[in-house]
């Protein structure tokens, strides 16, 4: 059985706010077989999977899993806006397509943090993003031992661990201002309206980042899903 269609088709339904019993009367269906069908007890026929990608207006493959764009689209890295004005790719076509992905869906975040108007929220992820990068490059730079460690001030036994630690209160202050709990002298999002989003907003309001960053939600779930059930 698929597991991505109940979800997506819930997801759907509920971002339009139609309730089941709307649905399932639009649909020609009853009810409980549409709950059944977003619950995952039952999986539906090739009919209906037509029927329902038509009444959402997306397409069979992102209903499937297939594509996490609900047109259909499946994205390439032609598809992708150089957020960082760097159109050089002189590397390999895949690590291209994944940078541009990073960096556009990074883009994304920062925008979001901005409508929340919460300073917060973007010193704390600046903060998060550049310490994950320093921690990556630092693991790169010492796999050769013959790379000067006097380019760091923090010694190479505790620098990791700390920026660790620094990245841990870094995420648990995002979670508190995005909760509207100010913690000490940080802000927090007064009005979280502001950030209530659907796929269909992600397109419309960030048509040159959503791509990327459903790509990228699609992609790492999926390495999820592979890592747990390995």
């Amino acid at each position: 059985m698929n597991t991505d269609f109940p979800r997506i088709i819930a997801l759907q339904r509920k971002e339009r706010n139609i309730s089941q019993k709307q649905a399932a009367s639009d649909l020609g269906i009853s009810q409980a077989l549409l709950s059944h069908y977003e619950k995952g007890i039952r999986e539906c026929g090739l009919d209906f999977l037509v029927k329902i990608a038509d009444y959402y207006n997306v397409s069979c493959d992102y209903l499937l899993g297939r594509t996490p764009e609900p047109e259909g689209r499946i994205l390439s890295i032609g598809d992708i806006p150089d957020d960082d004005g760097n159109n050089n790719m002189p590397s390999p076509e895949v690590v291209a397509f994944n940078r541009k992905i990073i960096n556009n869906s990074i883009s994304m975040v920062f925008k979001l943090a901005q409508k929340a108007n919460s300073i917060t929220l973007i010193k704390e992820i600046s903060s998060y993003l550049m310490l994950n990068v320093y921690k990556l490059f630092r693991i790169i730079y010492n796999a050769n031992p013959r790379n000067d460690q006097k380019l760091f001030s923090v010694p190479k036994v505790v620098a990791n661990d700390d920026a660790s630690a620094i990245v841990c209160m870094n995420e648990a202050n995002v979670k508190a201002a995005s909760c509207g709990i100010p913690i000490g002298e940080n802000d927090c999002v007064e009005d979280t309206d502001v950030l209530y989003l659907t796929t269909a907003i992600l397109s419309q309001t960030y048509p040159e980042y959503s791509s990327s960053l459903l790509n990228l939600i699609k992609i790492s779930e999926d390495s999820i899903h592979k890592k747990r059930n390995a």
